[in-house]
């Protein structure tokens, strides 16, 4: 099966059938990272270059790991390790890197629409790794293998359609590029979505997204099968959307008591990081609904999916039994994904030291 591109760039325009490849395949790499020896040949004599013009952890280590797991060589690169800190472009530094012939180059950059540039830059493969307040498609990747896996579970009967689900995600939607890939994700797949936050971080235009808006949290997680939490994006705020931290905590905080209006076995999400008592009450965090730390352990296993699924010309995808033996087949399938506007008057040098 061919997906339709060889970037992954977002969601927007992946189909429901592109996504289960991804995720079938992630499913099928979970095991490796349950093993004594964590290491598949897939991609040895590949090169995977994370470029990371805006901070990360769980993003760029996920990455990093799940592309050493695949025996392909890993390649970190942050501004502050650049020649972007001497004024070189993003541009140029793409097609120096590219030059170099690396097979994926992963980006994470804070101007919307900084992959797709990039995308007509260079030669190889590109995998948005978040853009702005564009999108993250990875993220909502591994939200939508983690919603499947509780959803779904093994022996469980057939588990629940993804149209039977209630979603609600609750935050800063205005600046929230997991929000925007989520959004399009589960649009595709059938879910009911439902949006909370104040007025004027959740505008009306949200509703061209499919989804119903909320600004009263209690009544946003009423029989919802899952709740995402996101943060506040003070880097891409430029003005002040709220009176204080306080008041945003005080109306829009998830504690047990909102929980307890949701479906019986709700689960609950957030991309990370945590603001304890901001965004998400630490009991609700670390409580029995709570899949946050399985969010971060599928991560690894999805963009090993990814990087595999671009990367490695072939047949079929990745299979159970192969995986089981080490022996990973190749596959054709490129995750096919539009999003983001050419920006390349925002993409400035950075000013010379």
């Amino acid at each position: 099966m061919a997906l339709g591109s060889r970037h992954l760039l977002g969601l927007e325009n992946v189909s429901a059938t592109d996504i289960a490849v991804l995720l079938d395949t992630a499913e099928s790499l979970v095991e490796v990272s349950r093993r004594e020896v964590k290491k598949l040949p897939t991609l040895r004599g590949k090169t995977v270059v994370n470029l990371f013009v805006e901070n990360s952890t769980r993003t760029r280590t996920s990455f990093e790991i799940a592309a050493k797991r695949l025996s392909a060589d890993a390649v970190n690169i942050s501004t502050s390790a650049s020649s972007m800190t001497k004024g070189e472009t993003l541009e140029d530094t793409a097609r120096n890197l590219a030059a170099m012939a690396p097979d994926c180059i992963v980006v994470r950059h804070p101007a919307s629409g900084a992959a797709r540039f990039l995308a007509g830059v260079v030669d190889c493969s590109i995998i948005n790794a978040g853009d702005g307040s564009h999108e993250h498609p990875t993220q909502a990747l591994l939200d939508l293998l983690t919603i499947r896996q509780r959803m779904n579970p093994p022996g469980g009967g057939g588990g629940r359609d993804w149209k039977d689900l209630v979603v609600t995600i609750v935050g800063d939607i205005l600046h929230s590029r997991v929000a925007r890939s989520n959004l399009y994700g589960l649009r595709t797949l059938g879910a009911k979505i439902r949006l909370c936050g104040p007025p004027t971080l959740l505008p009306e235009e949200f509703r061209s997204f499919g989804a119903e808006l909320y600004y009263d949290v209690g009544e946003a997680v009423k029989g919802a099968d899952v709740i995402m939490m996101l943060r506040i994006q003070h880097e891409r705020q430029m003005g002040n959307f709220f009176p204080s931290l306080n008041e945003y905590s005080r109306y829009y905080c998830l504690t047990a008591d909102v929980v307890a209006k949701a479906s019986p076995d709700v689960i609950i999400l957030h991309p990370g990081p945590l603001n304890r008592g901001i965004e998400i009450a630490s009991e609700v965090a670390d409580g029995p609904y709570s899949v946050i730390m399985s969010q971060v352990a599928n991560g690894v296993a999805l963009r090993m999916a990814v990087l595999y699924q671009l990367i490695v010309p072939g047949a079929d995808g990745i299979r159970g039994s192969e995986v089981s033996r080490t022996a990973v087949t190749a596959a054709d399938t490129r995750a096919q994904a539009e999003g983001g506007d050419e920006v390349r008057t925002a993409l400035r040098p950075a000013a010379p030291r």
